[in-house]
C-alpha cells in the first residue's frame, strides 16, 4: 500500500485554525438605517413573491423547462444570499456618527501630506 494516504503517527495531526474573529464594520447611522431598510424590504417584500410565483410555476408541472420556476429558484438564491449578508454586516455594525467627532476628519494615506503639529511649548 502506499504511503502517500496514511498517517505515519497521531502526533502529525494538526488543530483546525480557528475561524476568523469578524472585523468591526464602521458605518454611519444613514447607511445602518439603509442596510436595514434594504433587508426588510428583501424579508418582507420581495421574497415572499418570489415564493409565490415558484410555488405557482412548480404547480404547472414539468419543471425542467419552465422558466418561471428555474428563474424564480435562482432569484431565492440571490435574495437569500443577499440577505445572510446584510445580516452579518448589521451583527458586525458599530455605528459611528461622523457630527459628534471632536476632530475634524482628514485623509490618510500615502498620498496625503503629514499632520503639522505646533510645537510643544
Amino acid at each position: 500500500m502506499s504511503k502517500a494516504f496514511v498517517k505515519e503517527s497521531e502526533s502529525e495531526e494538526t488543530p483546525a485554525p480557528d475561524a476568523p474573529t469578524p472585523r468591526r464594520n464602521y458605518i454611519t447611522p444613514a447607511g445602518y438605517a439603509r442596510l436595514k431598510s434594504e433587508l426588510k424590504a428583501l424579508v418582507e417584500l420581495e421574497r415572499p413573491e418570489v415564493v409565490r410565483t415558484v410555488a405557482w410555476a412548480a404547480s404547472n408541472g414539468d419543471r425542467s423547462e419552465n422558466g418561471d420556476y428555474l428563474y424564480g429558484k435562482k432569484r431565492l438564491r440571490e435574495i437569500d444570499r443577499r440577505v445572510r449578508f446584510l445580516i452579518k454586516r448589521l451583527e458586525n455594525a458599530a455605528v459611528v456618527d461622523n457630527a459628534r467627532r471632536r476632530t475634524p476628519a482628514r485623509p490618510r494615506g500615502p498620498h496625503c501630506p503629514p499632520l503639522r503639529r505646533s510645537p510643544a511649548a
